[in-house]
C-alpha cells in the first residue's frame, strides 16, 4: 500500500491543467483560478491622497507662520486640484488628492477654524496622514500569479488596478458513477437488501464545491461489460472521471478489472482510514480516480486525496493539505494505517465523533474538521494534534 504522502505526491505529479483558458469579467470570476499572472499597470493609489478629513499644508509654510494659515481652497474625494498657494491651506476630505507643494494634512479634530484662517494642529508631524502614490501596489508588480484562485479580495484588487477582463481556467468537466446493485435513488421505495445512494449526491457536492461541472452518469449495474462501457463514455465525455465503490477485490466489484482491460492502472491500496481500496489511473487518456463505497470514506478519501489532484487539474498552484495543530479532548490508540478522524473544534481543543465507521456519513455533518492520526500515534489527551478543516 501506498501511504497517504506517497499518494497525494504520485497524484499531483500526474496532475496537468487539463482545461482550457477563457477570459471572464472580474465581476464573476469568484472561484475561478487565473491562468496567467496579472501585472500591474497603474500605481495604486494613483497620486498621493488624504487619510484623514482636515487641511492639508507645507509643513515648513506653517511653521514658519506660527502654523496659522489662511484656507485657499476645498477638496473633496474626486475633484481635481490646483497647486497650494505659497503660506496657505486646503480644506480636505478623506480620499482626496493631495494638492501640490502640500506635504503635510492634520486631522479637523485638532485644528480651528475662524473667518478663514486656520490654526494647526501644532504636534502632527512632516508627512502625517498623507497616503503616498503606490503605497499599496507600484506599477509593474507582479500582484497575482497563475494558478491563484480568485476570492473576493482579489477582485476588489484587480478592480482597483482598473482591469475589467481576466484569463483563467475553464471549470473542469468531472464525470461520476456509483456502482452496485443494492442502491437506490431517493425518491423510490426500497426493498428488502436496497440502500439509498448516498454518494452521487455527495460527489456532486464536493465537485461543484470545487467550482468544477459534473456529468452525472448514474449508478452501474454489477457487471463488466456495462462497467467498461461507462468508464468508456464518460472518457470521451469528460476531463476527469470518478467512480464510487467497486474497486475493492470482491467477487461483484468490477472497476478495477474494468479499468486495466479499457485504460490502465497506477495504483489502487493506500494506506488510509477509512478508504484504503483507492483506484489511479486512465481510460482512453482521461485520468480515474476509484474511490471506495462506503459514504464516510468518499467523504475521507475525495478530501484528502482526489482533491489535490482535481485543484491541481484545474491550474491551482497550491493543492497540499495545510494543516493546523489543536489540543486533543480524547485519548486514541496507533493503528497501522494513517487515520483521518471526523472531529468537531470547540474553544478548549478538538473532539471526535463517537462512531468513526466509514458508514457513518452523519459524522462529517456533525464535523468540521479532520483529525490526522499518522501510522502507529497514539494520541492522549491534552497532545497538540494536526487538524485540517474541512472548509479550505
Amino acid at each position: 500500500m501506498l501511504s497517504v504522502k506517497d499518494a497525494i505526491d504520485k497524484l499531483v505529479a500526474a496532475a496537468e491543467p487539463l482545461a482550457s483558458v477563457q477570459s471572464v469579467a472580474v465581476l464573476e470570476s469568484l472561484g475561478r483560478t487565473l491562468a496567467r499572472d496579472i501585472v500591474a499597470p497603474v500605481d495604486v493609489p494613483p497620486a498621493d491622497n488624504s487619510a484623514m478629513d482636515g487641511y492639508a499644508f507645507c509643513y515648513a509654510d506653517a511653521a514658519a507662520n506660527n502654523f496659522q494659515l489662511p484656507v485657499t481652497q476645498r477638496i473633496a474625494a474626486g475633484s481635481a486640484t490646483q497647486s497650494l498657494q505659497p503660506n496657505s491651506a486646503a480644506r480636505i476630505f478623506t480620499g482626496a488628492e493631495i494638492p501640490a507643494t502640500a506635504d503635510t494634512v492634520a486631522m479637523q479634530e485638532n485644528c480651528t477654524d475662524r473667518d478663514g484662517v486656520v490654526a494647526v494642529d501644532r504636534a502632527v508631524k512632516p508627512g502625517a496622514n498623507i497616503r503616498p502614490q503606490g503605497q499599496d501596489i507600484k506599477a509593474g508588480k507582479t500582484v497575482l500569479t497563475a494558478g491563484t484562485t480568485l476570492r473576493a479580495q482579489e477582485m476588489g484588487l484587480l478592480s482597483s488596478l482598473g482591469i475589467v477582463e481576466v484569463a483563467v481556467y475553464k471549470p473542469l468537466r468531472v464525470a461520476i458513477f456509483s456502482t452496485g446493485d443494492e442502491l437506490v435513488e431517493p425518491g423510490n421505495r426500497l426493498q428488502p437488501g436496497q440502500i439509498y445512494n448516498s454518494n452521487r449526491a455527495t460527489l456532486c457536492g464536493l465537485i461543484q464545491a470545487l467550482g468544477m461541472q459534473v456529468i452525472d452518469l448514474g449508478t452501474v449495474a454489477d457487471n463488466l461489460a456495462a462497467t467498461e462501457a461507462v468508464l468508456q463514455q464518460a472518457a470521451a465525455e469528460s476531463d476527469i472521471i470518478f467512480s464510487a465503490g467497486g474497486v475493492s477485490v470482491g467477487e461483484e466489484d468490477y472497476v478495477k478489472t474494468a479499468v486495466t482491460r479499457v485504460g490502465s492502472l497506477d495504483f489502487w491500496k493506500v494506506a488510509i482510514k477509512p478508504g484504503k481500496p483507492l483506484a489511479f489511473g486512465q481510460v482512453d487518456n482521461t485520468p480515474f480516480i476509484g474511490l471506495p463505497g462506503n459514504p464516510a470514506s468518499v467523504f475521507v478519501t475525495f478530501m484528502i486525496l482526489a482533491r489535490p489532484f482535481l485543484l491541481a487539474s484545474q491550474g491551482v498552484a497550491e493543492v497540499r493539505p495545510q494543516f493546523l495543530l489543536a489540543k486533543s479532548l480524547f485519548a486514541r490508540s496507533g493503528e497501522s494505517r494513517e487515520v483521518y478522524l471526523r472531529a468537531r473544534l470547540q474553544q478548549d481543543g478538538v473532539e471526535i465523533y463517537p462512531n468513526q465507521s466509514s458508514g457513518v456519513l452523519a459524522s462529517a455533518c456533525w464535523g468540521d474538521v479532520f483529525v490526522r492520526q499518522q501510522s502507529g500515534q497514539s494520541i492522549d489527551e491534552g497532545d497538540l494534534i494536526d487538524v485540517l478543516p474541512f472548509a479550505l
